[in-house]
């Protein structure tokens, strides 16, 4: 039995032990990009593949120059632009697949061609109609070509986890003879599970001549659901070299994730003895930057990224969670880049993380009060998904937590066009009987939209994080703007909904407004005094992540 690891409440690389290391195949911008919905322009790879290297990928499979004069320009941009790590290009063994990646990869400080063929009987039969012998023969002709034109060679026998053992162990033997460095034996179609792949990869690395000189590859796709289970199982029987993907996308139910591999490594070193030269800090960012490049979004529940990896709404676990984070963390959300744990107030919340939120946000609420204050909670919880700031504020001052106000949107007017500024315009109502009409100036209706309610309230906000999301299907969806915003040294945050997104992140941005009058952290005379007399505009330029935010 290998020993257990056991998180702590600190650096899951704590306690980290030397390992063997594991290389990193990504194979986003090939087998992930393949996938319907999820294509790139050349732009958008340079792009992801910059992010790759940054990331710490080993190898990155930057395309099939053969498939299209586009996939071949790409392949040859990265290969010239990248320099911290190998760049590889798929090929069929045909040699004029052999020659394109030759050619895309000429500029490369370190290139790998990966070469495949089907070894499997039901391929050989039906997809090459190919004997035994003529697949080996066809896959050494290729290796020989391709070694002449790159700096290393990787073979993969397609289908190999329903290749007979005994022949895929002949294949690959004649492989290493021929000249190939890497070995992969691919789960082509999700298929096996993690015994099996394991009792493979053990057998292979038994019999294959020369083994000890070559690096064997795991690829492993998701169509059962057990690509990374499958891949770690690959890596205990002694692969080196995992092949995977950005928030696991690939053909049909994707490949093996990166990141769940990556972290799987880090929390259970002691279990797998081998890690990565990942920077698991940058998870997270890259993983939305293939989202803002695809226009695909990641599941809420995804491992290590998804929105709700690091969200708790229950109330044993959130009371847990408050007393200790290990006993229902084993990894930091800052450790793959996210930033806090979330706290999610719903109808399964309970006291302690409800007074925690509001002692956060500077209400201290005594044991009496509490009650009545729970009580009010639970009841607006069964009417709304979530609970949002603006909700408790109202609920902690003892106001109608629906109700909208003191600020009122009556009119938006926006106007924009590409390559110019936009334009916005906003008539306000407040509860003191004031209409306030400002416009204002933008990079983007957005933009333009938040300086025009900041020039009508007076009160100046710096904003930190902008996010929009979809909270219904179809072509009348319900978009949903989450603002965070800077004021009198106090993050605020503010939530609107709408089919509009600028409406949307209007009534977020005058939710803020709203909940700092009400605590009095702005005065509300300030209204006729100050409103379009050069007070401060938000200035989303002045901070990055919020004008990336906006740019997703």
């Amino acid at each position: 039995m290998k020993p257990q690891d056991h998180p702590t409440d600190e650096n899951s690389d704590v306690g980290f032990v030397a390992a063997e290391r594991l290389r990193i195949f990504d194979t986003t911008l090939r087998d992930g990009e393949q996938a319907p919905g999820f294509s790139m322009d050349r732009r958008a790879k340079l792009r992801m593949a910059h992010a790759l290297e940054a990331l710490g990928v080993d190898i990155i499979e930057a395309g099939f120059p053969s498939a299209s004069p586009d996939d071949f320009a790409s392949v040859a941009e990265i290969a010239r632009v990248l320099r911290e790590l190998t760049v590889c290009g798929l090929a069929r063994c045909h040699d004029n697949d052999i020659d394109a990646c030759g050619r895309a990869l000429a500029s490369a400080r370190h290139s790998r061609i990966h070469l495949f063929l089907s070894t499997s009987p039901l391929h050989r039969e039906h997809k090459l109609n190919m004997s035994k012998q003529q697949v080996i023969d066809t896959a050494c002709a290729a290796i020989e070509r391709a070694k002449a034109l790159c700096h290393e060679v990787e073979f993969s026998a397609e289908d190999a986890m329903r290749t007979e053992p005994e022949y895929l162990v002949e294949v690959f033997s004649a492989a290493v003879a021929a000249g190939a460095t890497t070995l992969n034996a691919p789960d082509t179609v999700g298929y096996t599970t993690p015994a099996e792949i394991a009792e493979r990869f053990a057998y292979l690395r038994q019999h294959v001549r020369g083994a000890e000189h070559v690096v064997f590859s795991s690829h492993c796709h998701d169509d059962l659901g057990m690509a990374v289970a499958n891949s770690l199982a690959a890596v205990s029987a002694g692969a080196r070299q995992v092949e995977c993907t950005i928030n696991g996308i690939g053909e049909r139910a994707g490949n093996a994730s990166l990141e769940e591999i990556v972290m799987a490594l880090r929390v259970r070193p002691a279990y797998y003895g081998a890690d990565t030269g990942i920077d698991a800090r940058k998870l997270y960012p890259t993983s939305r930057l293939l989202t803002q490049l695809t226009g695909q979004a990641v599941p809420r529940n995804k491992a290590v990224v998804g929105e709700n990896a690091f969200a708790h709404e229950s109330g044993i676990h959130q009371h847990g969670m408050i007393k200790h984070r290990g006993t229902y963390e084993i990894m930091r959300p800052q450790d793959v880049g996210m930033g806090e744990t979330r706290l999610v107030l719903g109808k399964h919340s309970g006291r302690h993380a409800l007074r925690q939120r509001l002692q956060s946000m500077g209400h201290e609420i005594d044991e009496a009060e509490m009650d009545s204050v729970f009580a009010r909670f639970k009841a607006l919880a069964d009417k709304k998904r979530e609970i949002h700031d603006e909700d408790l504020e109202a609920i902690a001052l003892g106001l109608d937590p629906e109700a909208i106000g003191p600020w009122r949107l009556v009119q938006l007017n926006t106007n924009s066009h590409m390559g110019g500024s936009a334009s916005a315009s906003v008539k306000l109502t407040h509860d003191n009987g004031h209409e306030i009409g400002e416009a204002a100036i933008g990079d983007g209706p957005v933009d333009a939209v938040l300086r025009a309610i900041e020039r009508a309230t007076g009160t100046t906000l710096d904003v930190t994080q902008f996010q929009v999301r979809a909270v219904s299907e179809g072509g009348d969806a319900q978009g949903q703007a989450q603002l965070t915003a800077r004021h009198a040294e106090r993050d605020w945050r503010g939530n609107g909904v709408s089919t509009d997104i600028i409406e949307a992140t209007a009534h977020a941005a005058l939710a803020i407004v709203n909940r700092i009058e009400r605590q009095g952290a702005s005065r509300p005379d300030a209204v006729t005094e100050e409103c379009g007399h050069g007070r401060p505009l938000f200035d989303l330029r002045a901070n990055g992540r919020a004008q990336k935010e906006i740019t997703q």
